[in-house]
């Protein structure tokens, strides 16, 4: 089967099963009803991230049998990141305790850097450094945290979807010019498996992703990335630029809320982009402001970086430092009442 065609139905059965989930959902009552957490006024449908989840884990093998995608990263991506997607669809259908959810999340990144061989030499101003178990420890704690941060940032129309195309597609704009075509594929086929459910998660949005979806995406992003790394090891810091916006916004607002003594596990809507959408009266405005962010800034840092034109501290303080700067603007993190006021 020639690539660009996998890549097509890709697109296409996302797209299509995300229709065929809206209407289970309608069907069920599956529905999720704004309350005083919410950033939406209207109950909408839920759980049409299970799209995005078959239609990539379906084209997988099919890149495997291509010579596309080696067995430990294909074993690796499949068994983690379908154990997520249950569980958030578990989840999406029926509350899960936070503590069980947690262990299973850990369970899911214990798989997976087994097969992805744990965390690789990191790269530190031109010098290969070998955190040993230590650096396996951070990545087991790095997977759940994508995870999981990626289900706090799937907050508004569009956005989790919008950042997960610009990343894998900045991902591999990356590849193509530093010359590591084989890495190419995979990202391509998450990019063009989440362009099919945005057909119908862009704002304003007829069906949202959940838990089984967001999850997902965060976990397989954070997964390629320690990918990468074996690889050349300034890609890790490549990848963790490109996702700069949603791991700024979601561990500021996660410290500033640990820092005032929030139960963390309680639902807010205190993360930048939720304050900006209620500022600017508008998920698309926010969603699209993103992908600017992501386009004009993010991306062509993380190539720098990855094509060793910038050193990869450097780089991630240029990255970071205005996104910070966005997150302190928008009061990240803040009380919801003072904040507004």
């Amino acid at each position: 089967m020639n690539v660009w065609l996998l890549l097509s139905a890709v697109f296409a059965s996302s797209c299509l099963l995300t229709n065929v989930l809206r209407r289970y959902a309608l069907a069920k009552s599956l529905m999720d009803i704004p309350n005083e957490r919410s950033s939406h006024t209207v109950p909408k449908p839920r759980g049409g991230g299970v799209a995005i989840v078959v239609a990539f884990a379906g084209a997988l093998p099919v890149l495997a049998a291509l010579g596309l995608l080696g067995m430990p990263l294909l074993t690796g991506l499949l068994g983690s990141g379908i154990l997520v997607a249950l569980i958030g669809f578990a989840d999406d259908h029926g509350h899960i305790a936070a503590r069980w959810r947690l262990l299973g999340h850990f369970i899911a990144a214990g798989w997976a850097l087994y097969w992805l061989n744990g965390l690789a030499s990191i790269s530190f101003f031109g010098t290969s450094i070998d955190l040993g178990w230590f650096g396996n420890v951070f990545a087991l704690i790095y997977l759940v945290w994508m995870l999981n941060l990626y289900n706090f940032m799937d907050g508004i129309d569009g956005l989790a979807s919008a950042e997960a195309i610009c990343v894998s597609l900045g991902a591999c704009a990356l590849y193509w010019l530093g010359g590591y075509t084989n890495l190419i594929w995979v990202p391509f086929v998450l990019a063009g498996a989440v362009a099919g459910f945005l057909c119908w998660n862009f704002p304003p949005a007829r069906i949202f992703m959940g838990d089984a979806g967001s999850g997902f995406l965060g976990f397989i992003l954070g997964g390629l990335a320690l990918h990468a790394a074996w690889t050349a090891p300034e890609l890790l810091w490549s990848w963790l630029i490109l996702l700069g916006v949603f791991i700024v916004d979601a561990t500021w607002t996660l410290l500033r809320r640990l820092m005032r003594g929030d139960k963390v596990s309680q639902a807010h809507r205190s993360h930048a982009y939720q304050y900006a959408s209620r500022r600017f009266k508008s998920h698309r405005v926010v969603t699209l402001g993103v992908v600017v962010i992501n386009l004009v800034w993010l991306v062509p840092i993380s190539i720098f970086v990855g094509l060793g034109l910038l050193n990869e501290i450097l780089g991630m303080l240029l990255a970071y430092t205005p996104l910070v700067f966005i997150a302190c603007l928008f009061n990240a993190g803040a009380l919801e009442e003072k904040a507004d006021s």
